[in-house]
């Protein structure tokens, strides 16, 4: 059932002028970008309470790993419930728990409390929001609504966290930002609000346990999957091996998350909230490393993309933690030449934006070319399992540097901890170009620039697509016409009905 504008062309034209539609992505936008911009205020605000980068690694596993954990969970008693009314109220429950952080202060525990509560009702908002698209979207329509859905998602970070969240810290300080996404969430809940009711199918009357029976049942699907995608990965390597850079990938995402603002203040001498002086080249690097891949991705095969672009990214990381010097030595140069006044382009904030400029470039070539092999690799059959290991991989290649980096940078300190990351990233390059050897006559062929076929993923496994590019739980049986994507099969391993995804959707990155 589909409710809104009639079916169209599926432009982004059509798509907007669904006003229904319109408004939830509306609320995507309020919230994944509110989201980004709370988590920049709230860094903000650990680090300088505490002044430990262990404790900024505990506020980021306090937002990831309820969705981890939970995310199953929260997809079957999400199918039970009118899902506008999910939404409306994880909305309003998370408005309230910004609320209570505005007033917790620099009390950590309270704060890392109220942070699991934020992150368990994003949990149950998340399926619920990918559900109400193809209720509200014709199927001729999905692919481009899932496609602004998939944009807007990875633009928040762009948005959020390194121009919003530092721009309103700087001008009236990070407990500022708090109350602003407290206020952009209730506006979520009214947008949600306005959306048409979408109730659960009618059921036999069902016993009060059914529902733990059945959260049991998707887990179990889940651990499944896990097992046969390990299986499958095992016996083969060029998987492996697109499995172990997409981990690198995820891991420094990690380590820029937990380092970045000391970074800022005790290597470059900035206020923690400077941290956009890092994370928006970064951010503008990606953006341009796509573009570039794209256009001229054909001229290189695409594991020596993959490889070059794992040892630049290494050069660069550790470019990044002698900024200093480099700074220094580049204004010596420029005083004893006296030319030309070089000063704006050799001060360390320059030297900085240039190489994490470049950095994000490389990270985007890695990141994006090896998610591409790893999709063309996979057979339809055992897709989502492999898939469900990869969600895993990159979670678990998150979680661990949180964890050590933070602790580490504490004993030590946050330059050393960058550079020898680095130094492991740019060894990852060079083992892969040693090990792997000479590029097969396939492999040659293989560019770049070489468009995915099969479907999207996300970090933490929560969704993907089915083959007309509707959103659905990891493992979940494809839609038909006659019954909705979002009924209860989630999670099924039937090899009869495997996960088919779609050569459509694009990558999906977190």
């Amino acid at each position: 059932m589909t409710t809104g504008a009639p079916a169209g062309q599926g432009d982004l034209g059509n798509v907007l002028s669904n006003r229904p539609f319109l408004l939830l992505w509306l609320s995507q936008v309020a919230t994944q970008v509110g989201a980004q911009m709370v988590l920049f205020g709230l860094t903000v605000i650990v680090l300088k309470a505490t002044n430990l980068s262990s404790a900024v690694s505990a506020l980021l596993l306090a937002f990831l790993v309820p969705a981890v954990l939970l995310s199953a969970v929260a997809g079957v008693y999400v199918d039970r419930f009118d899902r506008r009314w999910v939404l409306i109220v994880t909305n309003v429950v998370r408005a309230i728990v910004l609320v209570a952080l505005y007033f917790s202060g620099a009390n950590i525990a309270a704060l890392l409390l109220l942070i699991v509560l934020l992150s368990t009702a994003t949990v149950f908002f998340t399926p619920a929001e990918a559900a109400m698209i193809p209720f509200l979207v014709p199927r001729s329509q999905l692919v481009s609504a899932n496609g602004l859905f998939t944009l807007t998602l990875n633009a928040a970070f762009a948005l959020g966290y390194a121009f919003l969240g530092p721009l309103i810290t700087t001008i009236s300080g990070p407990e500022n930002v708090i109350i602003v996404v407290a206020v952009l969430y209730a506006v979520a809940a009214v947008f949600c609000f306005t959306l048409p009711s979408d109730p659960p199918p009618p059921r036999e009357k069902e016993s009060p346990l059914a529902a733990v029976a059945e959260t049991g049942r998707a887990v179990g699907g889940v651990f499944d999957q896990l097992r046969e995608g390990i299986t499958y990965i095992r016996g083969n390597m060029q998987v492996s091996w697109s499995l172990f850079y997409l981990g690198i990938a995820g891991g420094l995402i990690g380590v820029i998350g937990v380092l970045g603002p000391s970074f800022a203040e005790k290597t470059l001498g900035l206020d923690p909230e400077d941290l956009v002086v890092v994370v928006l080249p970064l951010g503008l690097g990606i953006v341009t490393g796509s573009l570039v891949l794209n256009s001229y991705g054909r001229l290189m095969p695409r594991r020596r993309a993959i490889e070059g672009g794992l040892i630049a990214l290494g050069i660069l990381l550790v470019l990044l933690s002698i900024a200093g010097p480099i700074s220094q030595f580049l204004q010596g140069l420029n005083d004893a030449t006296g030319v030309v006044n070089l000063s704006s382009v050799t001060s360390l904030v320059a030297v900085v934006i240039v190489v994490g400029f470049f950095a994000g470039m490389a990270y985007a070539v890695v990141a994006i070319s090896a998610q591409t092999q790893l999709q063309e690799d996979i057979p339809e059959d055992v897709r989502g399992r492999v898939f469900g290991v990869l969600n895993l991989v990159l979670s678990v290649g998150t979680f661990v540097p949180i964890i050590v980096v933070g602790l580490t940078s504490d004993l030590i300190n946050t330059t050393a901890v960058i550079l020898v990351v680095a130094v492991f990233v740019t060894l990852s390059g060079i083992a892969s170009v040693l090990m792997r050897g000479r590029l097969q006559p396939a492999e040659s062929r293989t560019t770049a620039e070489t468009k995915p076929d099969s479907g999207a993923f996300d970090a933490i496994g929560i969704i993907r697509t089915d083959d007309a590019g509707v959103p659905r739980k990891l493992g979940q049986r494809r839609a038909t016409r006659e019954r909705p994507v979002d009924d209860l099969d989630a999670f099924d391993t039937d090899e009869s009905d495997p996960a088919k995804p779609s050569p459509n959707d694009g990558p999906a990155g977190r």
